[in-house]
């Protein structure tokens, strides 16, 4: 391992549950360790919150929202406190990149250039727009009505491991902004950066009791969240049997749930297509965070006549990446998170060799790098999809590449799919590109570009990718409960 990975020389701080403002330990005094995908070697003791610990985060919560100290202040002093709180991730913009690249793996300048940054305009985003929501009125003859948009109540979040800090920070600036209280379950994994923003949240103002945030396992912590009676939204994200969990436990107390769920994304690639372009943006789709992304283009579909172009300036540049130590500056993809999740990407290579997919590059764990999860950039190519590798979501740095003939193959084999997340077409025809998108069964779809972000627009998926939508005005129709009053003139 390369000199860059200093986590054993760097005291990282134990995380404890965050309830009511205070940092505490877990009611059981359990504890379990969080562990360094790039070295396997232990980060931190992170407290283990159990049924007992979410209940009383939840009754604290409830407590807060009805309280009014939250829900009713005036939206324009919400607004300062999360702005400050965004001010607050800036500022501290170093030291946040540095425990979610030591926790989760990813290259250091994507979590400092993108991940964190994006959790401060998060917050910014949300912040103003709670100011700016409008609300609606409606005049008759000897009545008018008029709609208030009223926070909801507790909000449960439950964040995956992958974009543990740019995920929590993208539900709770949303739910926080419309006047809810939150208690948030980051991922087991990598609980590290989300439970530092207790102690940005106390510094910026925000009152004790409006977040909590609590570690520990799913079928405990989680099922208490998505169970208990005062608890009026769910946002979940993650794998999609677990979505279904969530949504059935939900179900109980009649709790609105949103579900960003998986996704087996595909990455059109026509012959009309800026070649080089088209590459690099399929490069950039499905090696970004070492393809553990639900966004991922992982099923690359490309057009016959220029098949073996693309096939090969694709391993040309795959086998640039330079993969290896996270805290490197010039590394293009880091460690897996766990080994097992190292064990289950490789599996999965193996069934697609079995299945008859050949390989083009990849397909083994780094020999160089034994001591963390480390996984070549890997081509499969020459997939049917029917295949398992072209069906399942692999969650790694793993494309299948698919060749089609026609537009209307490309987009039945695009549609055949359990999934319906997220979709790129690369074009030069203007007009291929709305035929194609508007046919595509997802909830994204880019033209010539991927995982472009406008915080105004519905962010969701389809099938098995999940239920609702968040972003711009559809978060606040969710984390909010609609109330038409109606007064006689």
């Amino acid at each position: 391992m390369t000199k860059g990975i200093v986590a054993e020389k760097t005291v990282i701080q134990d995380a404890k549950l965050f309830i009511n403002g205070e940092y505490v330990d877990a009611l059981s005094g359990e504890t379990f360790d969080t562990i360094n995908p790039a070295t396997n070697k232990k980060l931190a003791t992170v407290a283990d919150g159990g049924k007992e610990d979410t209940k009383l985060a939840i009754d604290v919560a409830h407590q807060t929202f009805v309280s009014g100290v939250w829900s009713n202040m005036p939206v324009e002093e919400r607004a300062n406190i999360l702005c400050k709180m965004a001010d607050l991730i800036m500022k501290n913009v170093d030291k946040l990149a540095y425990v979610e690249t030591l926790d989760v793996g990813k290259p250091i300048k994507e979590s400092r250039g993108f991940d964190i940054p994006r959790a401060a305009s998060n917050f910014r985003f949300f912040a103003e727009m709670a100011k700016y929501m409008v609300h609606e009125h409606y005049d008759m003859s000897k009545h008018m009505s008029y709609v208030q948009y009223a926070p909801a109540g507790v909000t449960s979040l439950i964040i995956p491991w992958n974009l543990p800090f740019m995920q929590m920070t993208w539900k709770a600036s949303a739910a926080l902004a419309a006047g809810n209280t939150v208690v948030v379950k980051p991922a087991s994994y990598t609980p590290l950066s989300a439970v530092m923003l207790g102690e940005i949240a106390n510094e910026a103002g925000l009152p004790p009791g409006v977040l909590n945030i609590l570690t520990g396992p799913g079928s405990t912590v989680g099922t208490v969240m998505a169970t208990h009676p005062s608890v009026r939204r769910i946002s979940f994200v993650g794998e999609s049997n677990t979505g279904k969990t969530v949504m059935r436990n939900a179900a109980e107390h009649l709790i609105p749930v949103s579900l960003e769920l998986g996704g087996k994304s595909a990455n059109i690639v026509f012959e009309d297509a800026d070649l080089d372009e088209a590459v690099a943006g399929s490069i950039e789709a499905i090696y970004r965070n070492q393809g553990e992304i639900c966004l991922a283009g992982s099923r690359i579909l490309v057009q016959e006549s220029i098949y073996d172009q693309f096939l090969d300036k694709f391993v040309t540049a795959v086998k640039k990446i330079k993969v290896g130590d996270p805290m490197d500056e010039a590394t293009d993809m880091g460690a897996l998170v766990s080994k097992g999740h190292l064990q289950s990407v490789d599996e999965y290579v193996q069934i697609g060799l079995k299945e008859g997919a050949k390989l083009a590059h990849g397909g083994k764990v780094i020999a160089d790098l034994p001591d963390g999860n480390f996984y070549e950039p890997t081509v499969l190519y020459d997939v049917n999809n029917k295949m398992r590798v072209a069906q399942e979501e692999i969650f790694g740095p793993v494309p299948v590449i698919i060749r089609f003939k026609t537009e209307e193959e490309a987009i039945q084999i695009a549609n055949d799919s359990i999934y319906g997340l997220a979709g790129v077409v690369w074009t030069n025809d203007l007009r291929r590109g709305q035929r194609v998108t508007s046919q595509v069964h997802s909830g994204l779809l880019w033209v010539n570009c991927w995982y472009v972000r406008d915080l105004r627009t519905p962010f969701g998926g389809t099938k098995a990718s999940g239920i609702g939508r968040e972003g711009g005005r559809h978060s606040f129709d969710f984390y909010t409960e609609a109330k038409t009053i109606t007064i006689k003139k």
